[in-house]
C-alpha cells in the first residue's frame, strides 16, 4: 500500500471526526498526519520494514498515528477508521465531494434533515428543504444542485488516476522488477512518461539479458504484493490490476527493438502518427519493432530512441512535448526549446506553516528548502478570509513578519546564504478587493493573490473580479488561476487570455501550482503564457516540509507547456527575483 492510500484513510478519519463534532485539535492531528504521509519522499512501508519506531521521529506522527499506520500496512485497514464508518453512514464521505460542502455542513445536513448520501442531498435540495437551515437559502440550493451535476459528470469520466497516484505506484513496481536480476533495461512508457496530469494505465518495458529467463520475469511481475488480479500472463506481455485499481502492463522486448518500442508506447497518438507519416515520405516504415526500409524491409534503427528519431531526420524529442504541436518542425531544425529542469529552480514562492494550515514551523520549512539547495522561500500563509485554514489577521501577520526577521538574522550570523521572504496568500474577495489592507501588503516581499470562494460566478464576473485584484498593483503572483481540482472540481469560468493580458500589464506572474490535486495552470495555459510573455511561478503550495518535493510534478508540467528557465519566476537567483517582485504594479 502506497503513501497516498494510507493518507486517504487518515483524511477520512479527520472528516468523520469533524462530522461527529469532535475536538478540532484531534481532527487536525489526523488531517496533518494525512498531509505528512502523502508528502513523504519515501515509502512509509519501507520505513516500517526498517524500524517502525522511526515513524515517531517524523514531526506530526506520534505513537497513536504510528500504531495505526502499522495496522494499515499489516491488515490493509484501520480498525478505528472502520469503527467510525460503522457509526456514521458511509455516504456522508461522498457528500464531501460536492463543491462548497465541508464536514460541518455535512453534520448539519445529517442531523437536521437525515441526509446520508448525495442522492438524499439532491432530493432535499429539489424539495426546497435546505433554505430552512442556518446560512442556506434558495441560491445555496441551486448551487448545490449544480455541484451535484458536475460531480456526477466528473465521476463518469474518472477512470483515470492522478499523476501523483500513478507515479509512486509505477516507481515502486519498477524497483520491485529490478530485483528479479534478469532485466537489462527497464523504462516506464505511456502517458506517465509524458507526465500527463491523469493516467489511464501504466506501461513498463523491459529487456532480458537471458532469453530463457523471460518467464521468470513474468512470474515475478504477477506476484507483486500489490496485485489484485492477473488479467494476462504471456511470453511477451502480462497485465495486472493493482489493489488501488490501476492497470499495469509489462512488455518484454528484444534489445534491438527497445528504443522503437519505447518511442511507440510513449506516444502521444498524434505525435506517432506524424512521425509515421514523416517516415513514409522518406521511404521508411516505423513501428514498435523498429525503423525499416519500405522497399527492402531492411532494419535501419530501433535499439535507442535517438536512433529512431535520427532515422527520420530529427533530434531526440523530450517525452513531455510529444503532442504534435510544433515539436517535430523544431526538431527538424534542431531548434527545440531547452526545457526547464528541476535544478533550475532556485526557491519556492508558495509555502504554508503552522501559522495557518501547515504542519511545520517557519524555520523547519526553511531548513528543508536549504537541504534542497534553494536560495529562498516565501512564507505565504492564508489571510483571515480563509477561516477554515486558520488564516492570519493583520496582528498575527505582523507577528509572523517579526519572526521571519529574527530567523533571517540568525541565518546571517551563522553564515547561511538563504533568505526567507515575507509573503501572504491573500484572498481575492468576491468583489475583487484583497483580504489585507494596502499598507500591510506593501510591507511584504511577495503577495500571492488567490480565489477561494464563489467558484460558481459567471465567467465575465470572475474575470472582472480577478482583474480588479491584479490591477491594484499589490499582487505578485496569481495562485492556482483556474481553481481546478483534478477529478474533483472543474475549473471556474474565466477568460484566461484577458487575465494574462492584465498580468503582463501589472507585472503579475501566473502560478503553476504543483500540489498534485491541482497542477494548475495546465500545459495549454502554460504554452499560452509563454507565447504572451507572462512569467510563471512554480509553487508547491506546501503544507508540510515534505510537500516541497512536489516541485517535481510542477517542473514536468512546465515542460509539457514548453517552459524554459527564462520563463519561470522562481528560476531566478534571489537578487534578480527581488528586482522583479519590487516592480509589481
Amino acid at each position: 500500500m502506497e503513501n497516498t492510500e494510507i493518507a486517504r484513510i487518515f483524511y477520512e478519519i479527520a472528516d468523520l471526526l469533524e462530522i461527529k463534532g469532535e475536538n478540532p485539535f484531534r481532527v487536525r492531528s489526523y488531517r496533518n498526519a494525512g498531509l505528512i504521509i502523502e508528502g513523504l519522499p519515501v515509502s512509509v512501508k519501507s520505513i516500517v520494514e526498517r524500524d517502525e519506531q522511526e515513524l515517531e521521529k517524523i514531526k506530526g506522527i506520534g505513537k497513536s498515528i504510528r500504531e495505526k499506520v502499522v495496522e494499515i500496512l499489516k491488515t490493509g485497514k484501520c480498525s478505528f477508521h472502520e469503527q467510525l464508518l460503522r457509526e456514521l453512514p458511509s455516504g456522508l464521505l461522498e457528500i464531501l465531494n460536492i463543491s462548497g460542502i465541508g464536514p460541518r455542513k455535512v453534520e448539519l445536513l445529517y442531523k437536521s434533515l437525515g441526509v446520508k448520501s448525495v442522492d438524499d442531498l439532491e432530493r432535499v435540495a429539489k424539495k426546497g428543504l435546505l433554505r430552512g437551515l442556518p446560512g442556506m437559502g434558495e441560491k445555496t440550493e441551486q448551487k448545490i444542485l449544480k455541484s451535484i451535476e458536475e460531480y456526477r459528470s466528473l465521476r463518469l469520466t474518472a477512470q483515470r488516476f492522478r499523476l501523483s497516484v500513478a507515479y509512486p505506484y509505477a516507481m515502486g513496481y519498477v524497483e520491485y522488477m529490478r530485483q528479479v536480476g534478469h532485466i537489462s533495461q527497464i523504462e516506464i512508457a505511456g502517458s506517465l512518461r509524458r507526465w500527463k496530469d491523469t493516467i489511464g494505465d501504466v506501461d513498463i518495458l523491459v529487456t532480458c539479458g537471458k532469453r530463457g529467463a523471460i518467464m521468470d520475469v513474468m512470474e515475478h511481475f504477477v506476484n507483486y504484493g500489490e496485485v489484485r488480479e492477473v488479467l494476462a500472463k504471456g511470453e511477451t506481455k502480462s497485465s495486472v490490476v493493482l489493489n488501488v485499481g490501476l492497470q499495469v502492463d509489462l512488455r518484454v522486448l528484444d534489445e534491438g527493438s527497445f528504443g522503437s518500442a519505447l518511442q511507440y508506447f510513449t506516444g502521444s497518438k498524434a505525435h506517432n502518427i506524424a512521425i509515421r507519416d514523416r517516415a513514409k515520405k522518406l521511404g521508411l516504415k516505423i513501428s514498435e519493432y523498429g525503423v525499416f526500409r519500405e522497399k527492402t524491409g531492411k532494419k535501419v534503427a530501433g535499439r535507442t530512441e535517438e536512433e529512431v528519431y535520427r532515422a527520420v531526420g530529427l533530434v531526440w524529442i523530450p517525452p513531455e512535448i510529444r503532442e504534435n504541436k510544433g515539436e517535430i518542425e523544431l526538431a527538424e531544425k534542431d531548434s527545440l526549446p531547452h526545457l526547464l529542469e528541476e535544478g533550475d529552480i532556485k526557491g519556492d514562492l508558495h509555502v504554508h506553516t503552522h501559522y495557518s494550515d501547515g504542519t511545520n514551523t517557519i524555520e523547519e520549512m526553511a531548513q528543508k528548502a536549504i537541504e534542497r539547495g534553494y536560495e529562498y522561500i516565501a512564507i505565504t500563509d492564508h489571510s483571515k478570509a480563509v477561516g477554515i485554514a486558520h488564516g492570519l489577521d493583520e496582528t498575527r501577520l505582523k507577528k509572523q513578519l517579526k519572526e521571519i526577521d529574527r530567523i533571517n538574522q540568525a541565518f546571517r550570523e551563522r553564515g547561511i546564504n538563504f533568505t526567507i521572504l515575507k509573503g501572504a496568500e491573500v484572498d481575492i474577495r468576491a468583489d475583487g478587493t484583497l483580504d489585507h489592507p494596502p499598507e500591510v501588503l506593501r510591507e511584504l516581499d511577495c503577495v500571492v493573490g488567490a480565489v477561494h470562494s464563489r467558484f460558481d460566478m459567471p465567467g465575465p464576473q470572475m474575470t472582472e473580479r480577478i482583474i480588479k485584484a491584479l490591477s491594484t498593483g499589490l499582487v505578485n503572483i496569481l495562485a492556482h488561476p483556474t481553481g481546478r481540482l483534478i477529478g474533483i472540481r472543474e475549473p471556474y469560468e474565466v477568460d484566461m487570455e484577458a487575465i494574462m493580458e492584465c498580468a503582463k500589464e501589472y507585472g503579475v506572474a501566473l502560478e503553476l501550482n504543483s500540489y498534485p490535486e491541482r497542477l494548475d495552470l495546465n500545459d495549454t495555459h502554460l504554452r499560452l503564457a509563454k507565447d504572451r510573455g507572462v512569467l510563471v511561478s512554480i509553487g508547491t503550495d506546501s503544507h508540510s516540509e515534505y510537500h516541497l518535493e512536489y516541485i517535481t510534478y510542477g517542473v514536468h508540467t512546465a515542460r509539457r507547456g514548453w517552459l524554459e528557465a527564462r520563463d519561470v519566476l522562481n528560476a531566478m537567483p534571489l537578487a534578480s527575483l527581488l528586482k522583479v517582485l519590487k516592480k509589481r504594479g
